[in-house]
């Protein structure tokens, strides 16, 4: 009988671990991973380790299933920063900037907080400046707030109780309790504010852009100084995002 391993390449086994992953989007064990490549038990379990040893997978606190890590999130956004999809997406926040008048981002999320991977800068002179690149928390933000309530609520829960509620302004929620409250309606209307939670004089918009599946990828969000925009100002333009939101996931699919 040929030996599994001689099927596949060996410079092909890792990538197809990290595609497998990808795909389900979940954590899983080295087992269940191994369902879709075929291995030997100790080669699909060395082959995991080397990955966890290099950055690009990441064990859940329970010691058992795998996810994605810093370095496997940075191949990804980057591949996609270089593809055609950057290009189309990166056209969809210029048209949207071009409308609203305002700073478009695109944020994704990341073990430190949600990350700006892709903005067009309004042409205001008195405006925000969180450059591309930049992390901010999960909790009080309005970007953040999307992607936590894109989660089940058993994870939600966990995440709102296993976060560092830092208080960034006297508005910040700091409560578990009172962000569940929030996320919830964040879930059911399809938008999250940020009303100088994370930063005095700063208010914000952000809508969720989802995969095929229905699954979280990013959000498209708006700040600015609350001199300028108010959070009414900001929900007149929901259907603006929703526009954008939807060209962006026909990009995507």
């Amino acid at each position: 009988m040929p030996n599994p391993e001689d099927r596949i390449a060996t410079n092909l086994r890792m990538l197809m671990i990290l595609e497998v992953i990808g795909k389900v989007g979940d954590p899983m064990t080295p087992t269940e991973i191994n369902q879709s490549i075929g291995l030997p038990k100790q080669t699909i379990h060395r082959l995991c380790a080397t990955l966890v040893e290099q950055g690009f997978l990441l064990y859940e606190p329970n010691g058992r299933r795998l996810r994605a890590a810093r370095r496997a999130r940075l191949l990804g956004a980057g591949l996609l920063h270089s593809s055609r999809d950057h290009i189309l997406r990166h056209q969809i926040l210029l048209e949207l900037s071009s409308k609203t008048r305002e700073t478009i981002n695109y944020v994704v999320p990341e073990d430190a907080g949600m990350s700006y991977l892709d903005r067009v800068e309004t042409d205001w002179p008195f405006r925000v400046q969180l450059p591309i690149g930049s992390h901010v928390p999960f909790h009080c933000t309005a970007s953040g707030k999307t992607f936590l309530a894109s989660l089940g609520k058993t994870k939600r829960m966990a995440f709102a109780h296993g976060l560092a509620l830092e208080r960034k302004t006297p508005r910040t929620i700091t409560d578990p309790e009172a962000l569940l409250k929030e996320l919830a309606d964040v879930s059911r209307q399809g938008f999250a504010f940020d009303d100088e939670e994370f930063m005095d004089g700063m208010v914000a918009m952000a809508v969720p852009v989802l995969d095929s599946q229905g699954r979280f990828l990013a959000a498209i969000a708006c700040h600015g100084p609350n001199v300028r925009l108010s959070l009414e100002t900001l929900r007149g333009l929901l259907p603006e995002f929703k526009r954008a939101v939807d060209k962006m996931q026909a990009v995507l699919s």
